[in-house]
């Protein structure tokens, strides 16, 4: 979408294939029945650190600040997390310094100096302890692969902290868009009548009948070359969400802390004995003036047909297969392949921006198939 904005806001004409029924893919919003806003394919937290990909959204939303919060819960209670100075609290039930947590981390770290994979890099943070209570169980569960099967990145990006700071994220702005997902991708499509949306449209279906100066996929990188390889390896997800009206929630109150809430906090994890890897509640970051509110259980699941594909699997053989479709992807004429099922990549949200922005540079540059462009608005 934002490809298909800046070329229409530069003259040409974009036609974008949606696939499912209403626009913004994964990061659509709604609201359910009494009205509360919730991301039904699963949280979108947006935060970035640059400047450029925050001014050129904020050209079609205002923002709502936000602080993201998440629990854990494992041995029958709410947990603090990421692991921090008040996590270790609670371990130990009884107050501690930042010293005394360190000399602890120290006593219990596993010496491995360059961890190879995921379950090496949090014994060497933490040791066994807070792994097999935060980590080990969610992992497996998420990824359907044990820790040590999966490249470093997958817990690293998880912070561990020796003070009480319990921020999820670290980016210097955090935010939603304050009217939601949906209208900032309804502002962007009004920003011009270039732009023409066919909603319901499989790419793969429909790829023979457009023709097109330049296509932007976006789609699984495997399916664009017909599996010529095989079949990349993908987690998809199922989400069940539950609506709360205000009587429902008087018997949650003393458990979520705040009222009209069903949780304690924006996302819960659960690491070890249920079917579902998280709820997320994401009033509480929207903060929406409602005495109702909903939750979404997320389920993780094996690839299958018929099945969406949302999570690229971090291993050493499926990078193996994926560079395969790189070559293909790097020689194939006329298309940009963009986006996180495109280069098999896990991107956050502003890092697809900047990838989309990035490639309308490079394709408008000198020696690019629409050299000049951007310069003759």
């Amino acid at each position: 979408m934002v490809l298909a904005e800046r070329f229409a806001a530069h003259g040409l004409k974009c036609t974008i294939l949606e696939k499912r029924p209403h626009i913004g893919g994964n990061a659509w919003d709604c609201a359910d029945r009494n009205g509360v806003l919730y991301h039904p394919y699963g949280p979108h937290y947006f935060r970035t650190n640059s400047r450029a990909v925050r001014e050129y959204l904020s050209r079609f939303t205002d923002w709502q600040h936000v602080d993201y919060r998440i629990k854990s819960w494992t041995h029958g209670r709410y947990w603090s997390f990421p692991v921090n100075l008040e996590t270790f609290e609670q371990l130990i039930a009884k107050p501690a310094t930042e010293y005394e947590f360190k000399a602890w981390l120290a006593a219990k770290r596993v010496p491995i100096e360059h961890p190879q994979n995921s379950e090496e890099v949090i014994l060497s943070q933490t040791g066994h302890e807070f792994y097999e209570m935060f980590f080990r169980g969610y992992t497996m569960k998420h990824w359907h692969r044990h820790p040590r099967e999966l490249d470093p990145s997958v817990t690293a990006r998880i912070p561990i902290r020796t003070t009480r700071d319990d921020h999820y994220l670290r980016e210097e702005f955090q935010a939603l868009p304050s009217l939601g997902y949906n209208h900032l991708f309804e502002q962007m499509l009004a920003s011009s009548p270039n732009i023409e949306v066919k909603l319901g449209v499989d790419f793969q279906d429909a790829r023979n009948h457009f023709e097109a100066r330049h296509t932007i996929y976006t789609g699984p990188v495997d399916a664009y070359f017909d599996f010529r390889h095989g079949r990349l390896p993908w987690r998809s997800l199922r989400f069940e969400m539950e609506s709360f009206t205000p009587d429902r929630l008087v018997e949650r109150e003393s458990i979520a802390g705040k009222k009209h809430h069903w949780q304690p906090a924006m996302q819960v994890n659960y690491p070890n004995d249920h079917d579902y890897t998280r709820i997320v509640e994401i009033k509480h970051a929207t903060q929406q003036p409602s005495d109702c509110t909903n939750i979404v259980r997320e389920y993780s699941q094996d690839d299958a047909p018929g099945r969406e594909p949302y999570y690229p699997i971090p291993a050493p053989d499926a990078r193996a297969m994926y560079e395969k479709y790189k070559l293909l992807a790097a020689v194939e004429p006329g298309v940009s392949f963009v986006g996180r099922l495109a280069t098999y990549h896990y991107y956050n949200m502003d890092q697809v921006t900047a990838m989309a922005l990035h490639e309308f540079d490079r394709l408008t540059a000198p020696g690019g198939p629409f050299a000049g462009l951007a310069s003759h608005r």
